[in-house]
């Protein structure tokens, strides 16, 4: 469950200069024809963005200019900037995600509301035909993954309706409140269901489940980091991110949530957790593809250089000799949004009894 609330956020991503973040450059290459796609609605302008492929009889490789080169045909993942910072945006920052998280609370889940949380649940069992906490989580997370990848999916032609601050909001409304009763239900039940196995006295188990809890953390996608641009403060974008942990995997949001299920998985061993973990992975795995789809959709060829270049896989690029790792590339991890990952992890694990005991306040 820990990236479902996390996914809610989508690939946020954009520009070539990236909400908050440091300036973008890119490789100035010459742009290649014109070349329409079986992802290319009627009308649709490939090049309504700038595209500088990088072309390998453009660039001689063995030269010094092209080991040395920083410049970037995407965006560059996790870079902050606080001297670009605006006090005045992350007010309305403040605000307007106070003022979400009112409403979702009011609508959804506080008693003197509409309960409408209650509702979702009670029809998601009606529909099933039982309160078994396994099938009632598996039903929820489901109509979360198709709500979640539906309105992704049709995002590019709703921005052209209502405009991308405006949609995002929309997705923000449908989400949010699906996503936190899932995590809200998944908390209050996780240890229920079939007992399928009991690893617990495994030496090291808890060990290794940890270490991989925190690492799965690492593996969020950049446009997490994106804030202004997720709580439509600025215009939310659609980024092609080509550093940090994309080098490692261009899907990293899936590979972490794989990592997150395994580990929870196996350590709780009911069928509530299987179930919710079967859905989890199955979506994240759909979101390869889904992903993959709407990026081609956006940047064309400069996403195809960005996937010549990386792979879905963890490490299969870096072997493969796709993706040359640059000598300071620890250096890509050591940017703000990581300290803030690495203290929110370690806080979010000593918090869980205040998790759950928050979770059991909707006596779901």
């Amino acid at each position: 469950m820990k990236n479902l609330l996390i996914s809610l956020l989508g690939i946020a991503g954009g520009t070539h200069r990236a909400v908050g973040f440091a300036p973008q450059q890119q490789r100035r290459i010459a742009t290649r024809p014109k070349v329409e796609t079986s992802l290319s609605p009627p009308g649709y302008d490939f090049q309504k963005r700038s595209n500088y492929i990088l072309n390998a009889a453009d660039v001689n490789n063995d030269s010094d200019d092209t080991r040395n080169l920083s410049i970037l045909v995407g965006d560059d993942s996790a870079s902050f900037s606080i001297k670009e910072q605006k006090l005045g945006d992350w007010i309305k920052f403040s605000a307007a995600t106070g003022a979400v998280l009112a409403a979702v609370a009011y609508l959804w889940f506080l008693p003197m509301g509409p309960n409408l949380g209650d509702e979702f649940l009670n029809s998601v069992q009606a529909i099933l035909g039982t309160k078994s906490s396994d099938a009632t989580i598996f039903g929820m997370l489901i109509a979360f993954a198709v709500s979640h990848s539906g309105l992704a999916g049709l995002r590019p032609y709703a921005e052209e309706i209502v405009g991308a601050r405006a949609w995002r909001v929309v997705f923000a409304f449908v989400s949010l409140p699906l996503s936190l009763s899932c995590i809200s239900y998944f908390v209050n039940h996780c240890h229920e269901g079939v007992q399928l196995w009991n690893f617990t006295s495994v030496p090291g188990l808890h060990t290794a489940c940890w270490i991989t809890d925190f690492i799965s953390f690492l593996f969020l996608y950049p446009s997490t980091f994106n804030l202004l641009e997720v709580a439509a403060i600025e215009k939310p974008q659609l980024h092609l991110w080509e550093t940090g942990v994309i080098r490692i995997t261009r899907h990293p949001q899936a590979m972490g949530q794989i990592m997150w299920c395994g580990a929870h998985a196996a350590w709780l061993g009911t069928s509530t957790t299987v179930a919710a973990c079967s859905v989890l992975v199955l979506h994240h795995l759909y979101s390869v593809w889904h992903g993959d789809r709407r990026l081609e959709y956006e940047h064309g060829e400069s996403f195809q250089y960005i996937k010549e270049t990386t792979s879905v896989i963890p490490f299969q690029a870096i072997i493969e000799g796709r993706q040359k790792l640059p000598d300071d590339y620890y250096t890509e991890f050591l940017r703000g949004p990581y300290a803030l990952v690495v203290g929110g992890t370690i806080a979010a694990y000593f918090a869980h009894p205040w998790m759950m005991a928050g979770a059991a306040l909707l006596r779901w």
